[in-house]
């Protein structure tokens, strides 16, 4: 059946070519993942804020390992763009940024993150999302963002309001966390044309 509308990206706007290292500053880059990140993923699933905040935990280095295959197979079929936050080196992982849900025709993704425990505080998370916002939204060719975490979570909050995200409502009971059903913000940002 023939489309009303012209795809905002096409099939291969991504993975045409590697996955690109996206320098942030002179102390920061987003990378891909290596298996050798494994072992610091593992340690930074052991925090208790990362398990609160998030729907699974790491049970081994060999989990994590599986993880990290995932998140590159995502580059692969377009579904996801996952990076490991590191420092200039880039030999120690500082946290993640990524790219879900991906939808091309609408040019269209969600963005999460996280960071390690001895990361938090230095503005390492609010760089990194907004490098990956705005490669995504000024040189990969996505018109929409969206941003999610619950309600309770401040420190996301003001990540989201900090990179340009703007609030545009609560999604009621819309995550179940391992403390029963959280509402979640509903932050984006969009393409300026």
């Amino acid at each position: 059946m023939p489309s009303l509308v012209t795809p905002v990206m096409s099939p291969g706007s991504l993975n045409a070519a590697p996955q690109p290292t996206l320098p942030i500053d002179d102390d920061l880059l987003l990378r891909p993942w290596l298996s050798s990140d494994a072992g610091a993923v593992a340690r930074v699933f052991q925090d208790r804020a990362i398990q609160f905040w998030h729907l699974r935990k790491a049970d081994s280095e060999d989990e994590t390992l599986e993880w990290i295959e995932q998140w590159r197979r995502g580059w692969e079929n377009e579904s996801a763009c996952h990076w490991a936050v590191a420092d200039a080196g880039g030999d120690r992982v500082l946290g993640r940024v990524s790219l879900q849900s991906i939808i091309l025709v609408g040019g269209q993704a969600e963005i999460s993150y996280w960071t390690s425990p001895e990361s938090r505080g230095w503005g390492v998370c609010s760089r990194a999302v907004a490098r990956a916002s705005s490669w995504a939204l000024e040189e990969a060719g996505f018109n929409r963002l969206e941003l999610g975490h619950s309600t309770m979570n401040a420190a996301s909050c003001r990540i989201a309001e900090k990179t340009g995200f703007a609030l545009e409502g609560v999604r009621r009971q819309a995550l179940l966390h391992a403390d029963g059903w959280h509402d979640m913000h509903l932050h984006a940002r969009v393409h300026e044309a």
